[in-house]
Order: C-alpha cells, then structure tokens, then sequence
C-alpha cells in the first residue's frame, strides 16, 4: 500500500508541473511516465480489495441469503420449541392424570379398608354383646337356680325342722346370705363382662379413628395435586 500512496503523489507532482496548454485548462503530461505510475498503482493495490468490491457489488445478494437464513433458523427454532413445548404439557398432563389415577386408587383403597374394618368391628362388637348377654344370662340363670336349690333347701329344713325356731330362723338367713351372694357374684360378673365389652369398645374406636384419619390424608392427598397441578406439572415424589 505504501507503493500507491508514492505513486499517487508522484503523479500528483507531474500534473502539477506539467506545461499548460494556452487558452484551455488542460496541461501536457508525459505519457508514458503516468502510465508506468499508473501500472505500479494496479500493482501495488492487494487483491483484498478487489475482493472487498465483489463483497460490496454482491451486498445485497448476501443480506437477503443471510436474512433468509436467519428468517428460516428463526421459524425452525419456533417451531422446535412450541413442538418442545406442546410434548412438555403433554408429558405434564399424563403425569397429572397418572397422580390423580394413583391419588383416587389410593383413597378408594383406604375406603375399603375402612369399611371392611367398620364391618369387622361391628361384627366383633355384635359377637362381644351376645357373648356378654349370654354370660349374663347363664350367670343370672346360675344365680337364680342357685337361689331356688337354696330356697328349696331352707323350705326343706324349715319343715322338717319347724318345731325349732331357733333352726328355722338359721335357715332362712342361711337362704338369705346365699341369695345375696348369688346376686353379687352375678352383679360382679356382670361388672366385668361390661368392662371387657368396654375395653374392645375402646381398641374398635381407635382403630376407627386411623381409619378415618387415613381416609382424610388420602382425599387431602388427592385434593393438594389437582390445585398444585393448576400451575405446575405434579411431582411424583411428593
């Protein structure tokens, strides 16, 4: 480049010193002098900027390729991300609609489970009352054959001992005491047949309650994934 700019003021040096031609505004230049500066200047110029003027020439061309392209990049990135994107909801939907499924199943199961543990105790509640009433029944029955054997007894020994008052009045408080105890081993009994049935009341009731309280952790299980699922994809571990 240094060559061009020399060659440049070169030529600048011979136009200004050349001889003018009267009456005109031309001058005389020696011909071949400016030719040899000029083909030193084609010879100095680097081929970058011959290259640089196609560039330039074919500008246009190459803005409208390369704005194509990045048109055609830009549609083809949309493109990919809404098909990224519709796959992610579809993804999110399946896995909501998979909690849910898991969610209802889960809680179903633990109605079930309760209901076959309601009917369980039912049924050991129904067999602990019959088996308490018999008890008593018997007991009572016991009692009172016990009471009657006593009684017919005393009524025995009182007529075969009715001239002695003395052995009348110690059968018929023989009698007394025997009905008497009769009635409080039956009224002892019957106590604890009641606190047994109390007692199995008792561990029916508690299993109830976890019953039930596994029931409501279940629905508030299903209920947190639907409301959760409004603005987020559901997270399995939860």
């Amino acid at each position: 480049m240094y060559r061009v700019f020399e060659a440049l003021d070169e030529l600048v040096t011979i136009v200004e010193e050349a001889r003018g031609v009267p009456m005109t505004s031309g001058c005389v230049v020696p011909r071949g002098d400016v030719l040899e500066l000029l083909d030193d200047v084609r010879d100095a110029i680097p081929p970058e900027l011959d290259d640089a003027q196609d560039v330039l020439d074919h500008r246009d061309e190459v803005v409208g390729k390369a704005k194509h392209e990045a048109e055609t990049g830009i549609s083809k990135a949309r493109a990919d991300a809404d098909r990224m994107l519709a796959e992610a909801q579809a993804e999110a939907e399946a896995m909501l609609s998979d909690a849910r499924a898991r969610a209802e199943r889960m809680v179903s199961e633990a109605e079930d489970q309760a209901q076959r543990a309601v009917a369980a105790g039912r049924q050991e509640y129904d067999e602990l009352v019959g088996r308490s009433h018999a008890e008593a029944e018997r007991m009572i029955q016991a009692g009172r054959a016990t009471y009657e054997r006593a009684v017919e007894d005393g009524r025995a020994e009182q007529a075969r001992l009715v001239a002695e008052q003395e052995v009348v009045r110690a059968a018929q408080a023989e009698a007394a005491r025997i009905l008497d105890a009769a009635q409080n081993e039956a009224i002892r009994l019957r106590s604890e047949c009641d606190a047994y049935v109390d007692s199995k009341l008792a561990d029916f009731e508690d299993l109830l309650a976890h019953t039930l309280r596994s029931v409501g952790k279940g629905r508030s299980h299903l209920r947190g994934p639907a409301v959760a699922g409004a603005a987020a994809p559901f997270d399995y571990g939860a």
